[in-house]
């Protein structure tokens, strides 16, 4: 399933908003230094008049030019990181601004495309899922336990601390999770804070609702004439770093269905990918909706974390 030209020009035109709206606040707070600190840009312009002086001489045959120039600009540079620090800056606040360190912006680390195009690549591919509206509504930055009580308040402290695990050990452990309970008791909302977490380490997620999902398997296996644009799909699905199956049973289930779930999990588990699944099901459910197969792959190989109490959505609308 590639991108249309259309849609890699969308993701460059996205890199050079960034790479302006960023040199931008570089220029701002060049600015902001040099009205609060009148000395640091008097101390730029030095470095600027030395490295001139210093290169004549270097040019005139002076040997001791060079490591002259070395210590004067490790002293420059010293008195200009205490100037900020004096004036309430951080040492590196003058640095260059970038969203994506690793590839500065670019897009590409040498000619390999960074993390940070790859996941704007799946983004594209799958916006359907519309992952980046879920995020900016659901991450740790808006966690709150005030409508949970009780056993209610424990399990979802518990679930808590298993995606901070999760997150924390995603590097160096295989895991999957699997969260099952009542509506609206924060399994979605988990679910998209540990998929922002890891998208903000840079690594490839794909959300998808269980019936955007079976969609598009059954567009890829029975309209999709393309034989690699089928591939593709499948590739991404079995490859992605984590794969979140939200709501798992709203899907319409049938032979089909049951069949590539167990694929897609079966895939993912050979290849040490990571999946997360939420469903409103309690497990006896599950086993009645889907195969003993299917069953056994969730509960001997994902960690599972039970949520319940009242549908926190209908609090909030009080």
């Amino acid at each position: 399933m590639p991108l249309t030209n259309i849609q890699y020009d969308r993701i460059f035109r996205q890199y050079e908003e960034r790479q302006k709206e960023n040199r931008l606040e570089t220029e701002r707070r060049h600015a902001c230094v040099y009205e609060s600190i009148p000395e640091f840009q008097k101390l730029e312009n030095a470095v600027a008049s030395l490295a001139v002086a210093q290169g004549k001489k270097l040019l005139s045959g002076d040997e001791k030019a060079l490591d002259a120039l070395r210590k004067s600009l490790a002293d420059l540079k010293a008195q200009k990181e205490q100037l900020l620090l004096d004036a309430g800056f951080s040492v590196n606040f003058l640095d260059p601004v970038f969203c994506c360190p690793d590839c500065q912006d670019t897009g590409y680390i040498g000619r390999e495309k960074c993390h940070c195009f790859r996941q704007a690549e799946i983004s594209l591919l799958y916006e359907q899922s519309g992952i980046q509206d879920l995020l900016k509504q659901n991450n740790f930055s808006l966690l709150s336990y005030e409508y949970y009580r009780g056993e209610a308040l424990a399990l979802f402290q518990n679930a808590v601390k298993t995606c901070q695990s999760f997150i924390k050990n995603f590097n160096s452990d295989y895991h999957n999770l699997f969260f099952y309970g009542t509506v609206g008791t924060g399994k979605s909302f988990l679910s998209c804070c540990v998929a922002k977490e890891l998208m903000d380490q840079g690594h490839s997620v794909i959300y998808f609702g269980a019936t955007g999902l079976f969609d598009l398997l059954s567009n890829a296996a029975f309209h999709t004439k393309d034989r690699e644009e089928r591939q593709n799909a499948y590739s991404d699905l079995y490859r992605c770093d984590l794969l979140i199956i939200d709501d798992l049973g709203t899907e319409l289930t049938n032979q089909f269905t049951s069949s590539q779930l167990f694929s897609l999990l079966n895939e993912r588990h050979l290849g040490k990918k990571s999946t997360l699944i939420s469903t409103n099901f309690t497990l006896a459910q599950l086993r009645d909706r889907y195969s003993d197969r299917i069953f056994s792959r969730i509960t001997s190989n994902f960690e599972v974390c039970r949520l319940a109490g009242e549908d926190i959505r209908m609090y909030k609308l009080q």
